[in-house]
Formats: C-alpha cells, sequence, structure tokens
C-alpha cells in the first residue's frame, strides 16, 4: 500500500496535478467509486472535448474527449468535480439545444466548458452540479490521465 502512494506521489511529480479519490457513481462505468485519478496539469495539456473528440477519434476513459477535474463555481470549499467535457460555449451562445424543433437553452453568461458525468442523463449546466454556469478554465484544476481502482476507498472512509 505504501507503494501505491508512493507511486501516486512519483506520477504527480512527472505531471503537475492531483490525485483525487472519487467519492460518486457519476462516471462509472469508466470511473469508479473509491478510484484514485491522477489529472495532469491544464499548464501541461490541452483539453479536448466530447465534441472534438467524436470528430478526431480522441478517447479518454473509454469515450470521446478528456476527463476534468474542476472546482464547482469556482469555489475552493465545494466537493470537486469529476466530469467529461462535453463542448465549449462562447459568453451568450446557447448552452445546450432544445431538440429537434425546440428553443435553445439559456445563454451562457460567460464562457467555458459544459460537462457532463457519463453515468448522468443530463449536463451538469442543467442540474445542481454547476447549474446554468459553464465551467471556466480557471475552475479546471487538471485533465484526468489515470486512474487506480479501489484505492480511493481508505481516503473516502477516513473523510
Amino acid at each position: 500500500m505504501i507503494g501505491m502512494f508512493m507511486l501516486i506521489s512519483q506520477i504527480g511529480l512527472c505531471t503537475p496535478g492531483s490525485a483525487v479519490a472519487v467519492e460518486s457513481g457519476s462516471m462509472l462505468p469508466n470511473i469508479g467509486i473509491g478510484d484514485v485519478v491522477i489529472t495532469q496539469s491544464t499548464q501541461q495539456t490541452q483539453i479536448i472535448s466530447h465534441t472534438e473528440g467524436t470528430l478526431s477519434g480522441y478517447t479518454a476513459f473509454d469515450e470521446y474527449g478528456d476527463v476534468i477535474l474542476y472546482r464547482k463555481y469556482g469555489s475552493s470549499t465545494d466537493t470537486l468535480i469529476i466530469h467529461r467535457a462535453m463542448y465549449w460555449v462562447e459568453e451568450g451562445e446557447p448552452m445546450w439545444s432544445g431538440g429537434p424543433g425546440g428553443p435553445g437553452g439559456p445563454a451562457a453568461p460567460h464562457s467555458g466548458y459544459i460537462t457532463k458525468g457519463d453515468n448522468n442523463r443530463d449536463i451538469d449546466q442543467k442540474t445542481s452540479t454547476s447549474r446554468l454556469q459553464p465551467v471556466k478554465e480557471e475552475w479546471i484544476i487538471g485533465v484526468a490521465r489515470w486512474h487506480i481502482p479501489w484505492v480511493g476507498y481508505l481516503a473516502l472512509a477516513v473523510h
């Protein structure tokens, strides 16, 4: 077990970012509760959205686009969110389409990513996860690169 934490620390040194234990099932089946996710700093990489990944064939965690770790509304006190970057919207653009013949979603109050858990039905901006707020670049802590199943259960039990 100590060796695993040393490995996480060393990976973290190679790719400045974070290692976090996943608390919910919103990313199932690709990332599970208790998995430790290791991120790479956004200063070290670019974010590829689900839309861009679909066009280029790029996948991460068995789905198109990158999974990002972000601070809800930029807050330093709320639980961190780890969800997939679905697409980018500019300020004033509709945050989602209304479907066939329907009106578009509300205008984005600022530019940012529309995000969604792989196991969730709706995008975060339609729910309390990130209600009507695209994820600003400065709220993003990192891009998920690796995950180690079940290692985070100990951290979650202590938390």
